[in-house]
């Protein structure tokens, strides 16, 4: 339900109708969005919302087409960021944009230090910084090299950074992702400090549980328009997840599955037990076994990537083990992984997927030739025959091994990189949000390659936003929640509410539970 009336006070920021058009793309529709002074204002959305775009539109980095800004009842135009800051906007970003190599005084200050005879007062720049420290509780030297601090306390001195310009507006974006149970116990304790202080807070998470806990109010964002405004009492976690995703409980539509015509193996290809990395994912057990295929759901943000660079080896676990087929394996990076039938592919096909120069032949070998060492060069006759033999089985259009990858359509590259992939002849094959961003077609014809590969006995990890694609593929589904596996269902009767309400589920202390 609605809440337009969370509190009296006039707000601070308040925008109206607010539209940014991109060529080819509306990111935002006539989306209203106030921030009371004195609150936290939780800022709620699946990646494309249009979160990143609205407070863009507020701090100067995109001018909206349409729309207004009221700051304190007046209307504003921010051309460049610094005139928002000027105004008593600061912003604290996910990464960190320090000066590592500065002292935590001249971070905090940096083009506004204090000066003396024409030049920057050293001391009365340590004098003020740390009285920027002690109004957020931080005892740290401000002369101290900003290096030597953890993480924590660098995003920490980046929030007292927005103070020194008076910030009576803080937006912080995603400022625990990178950060432990007791640094986000003490951020939030900051933050309950500056909105005692009247100072409004717009705060961006993916996490539900840190939403509920620090969050006055909730806006949520869909496909770049506004759902509502919330008041975190009256919203519970599943009504929460429904309208982020923009489906009712109790109207999904149950989706036919494939898995009813898949038997799988009872040996697991891949085991892992209390595998875990701080800062990324907190330690699970899974088993993979030969011909099914496990979903992993969850929102944006939940570790699913994560989980998946763990298994492949591309992140390093520092809890739990690892194994493959009964044996342990300790990853020394994805090669390793390769050598034992493990694929990933991932889901930013264009980063760290494909190289656009290269022709769709080079693109699709790569993985082949990897494995088997620079030292030893697939033969042009083997990779021409391989390259036909999936180009037709995937129905690569064009044609043609010789075309350069950069011209192929999205639902075309990605058909590439799963070939890339299903070269190596994997063992297990884990598919990161592999139909993102391409047509309905594509996507059918992806999702049938999975089911067709399951039913030859491969293990297929199969990682998707898209809940019914999840709920359609997958024998089992594990569902993850603020980087941690809640759940793991199983059975043919396996619908999108029983996903949704794993997702939201949690007991008394916030832990999420099993349904």
């Amino acid at each position: 339900m609605t809440d337009s009336s969370a509190q009296s006070t006039d707000p601070v920021v308040d925008m109206r109708g607010i539209t940014v058009d991109f060529p080819g793309v509306r990111a935002l529709s006539g989306v209203d969005f106030r921030l009371l002074p004195g609150e936290v204002h939780a800022l709620m959305g699946e990646n494309g919302a249009g979160k990143s775009t609205l407070i863009k539109a507020l701090t100067g980095v995109h001018r909206p087409t349409w729309g207004e800004i009221l700051l304190h009842g007046e209307p504003v135009e921010f051309a460049v960021p610094a005139q928002a800051q000027n105004a008593g906007i600061s912003t604290v970003y996910q990464e960190v944009n320090l000066c590592p190599n500065l002292s935590v005084a001249e971070n905090i200050l940096l083009g506004r230090e204090p000066r003396r005879l024409g030049a920057i007062d050293g001391r009365a720049c340590r004098a003020r910084a740390a009285g920027l420290l002690e109004r957020i509780g931080l005892s740290i030297d401000p002369g101290s090299a900003l290096d030597s601090h953890p993480i924590a306390v660098q995003q920490l001195v980046a929030i007292a950074r927005a103070l020194a310009v008076d910030a009576r507006v803080l937006v912080l974006d995603e400022p625990t992702s990178s950060l432990d149970t007791d640094e986000v116990a003490e951020l939030f304790r900051i933050m309950r400090v500056l909105r005692e202080e009247g100072v409004a807070i717009l705060f961006v998470s993916h996490f539900l549980e840190q939403v509920y806990e620090i969050a006055d109010r909730m806006t949520v964002l869909r496909n770049g328009s506004l759902v509502g405004e919330y008041l975190p009492e009256r919203t519970d976690r599943l009504e929460l997840v429904s309208l982020m995703l923009g489906r009712e409980l109790g109207t999904l539509e149950d989706v036919e599955r494939r898995s009813e015509e898949r038997k799988p193996g009872t040996a697991p290809v891949l085991t892992a037990s209390g595998l875990g990395r701080a800062g990324a994912i907190a330690p699970f057990d899974l088993e993979i076994h030969a011909g099914e295929v496990v979903g992993l759901a969850g929102l944006l943000g939940s570790g699913r990537t994560e989980m998946a660079r763990l298994l492949f080896g591309a992140d390093r676990a520092d809890t739990g083990t690892l194994s493959t087929d009964g044996r342990a394996v300790r990853p020394r990076g994805p090669r390793s992984m390769i050598a034992r039938g493990v694929a990933l592919c991932s889901e930013d096909r264009k980063a760290e997927g494909l190289i656009a120069d290269l022709t769709v032949r080079d693109n699709l070998v790569l993985a082949l030739q990897a494995a088997r060492g620079w030292m030893r060069p697939v033969p042009r006759r083997m990779a021409d025959a391989l390259v036909d033999e999936y180009i037709e089985m995937l129905d690569i259009r064009p044609a043609d091994p010789g075309a350069v990858m950069s011209t192929l359509s999205g639902g075309n590259q990605q058909k590439v990189l799963l070939a890339r992939w299903l070269v190596t002849r994997p063992r297990l094959l884990i598919l990161d949000e592999p139909t993102r961003g391409i047509d309905v077609g594509a996507k059918a014809q992806i999702q049938k390659v999975v089911a067709d590969l399951a039913a030859d006995g491969m293990a297929v990890l199969f990682i998707s936003a898209e809940l019914e694609e999840v709920v359609r593929v997958s024998d089992r589904v594990v569902v993850l929640r603020d980087r941690r596996k809640t759940a793991e269902l199983d059975g043919d009767g396996i619908t999108v509410d029983d996903v949704m309400s794993a997702i939201a589920a949690h007991d008394e202390q916030g832990t999420a539970v099993a349904s």
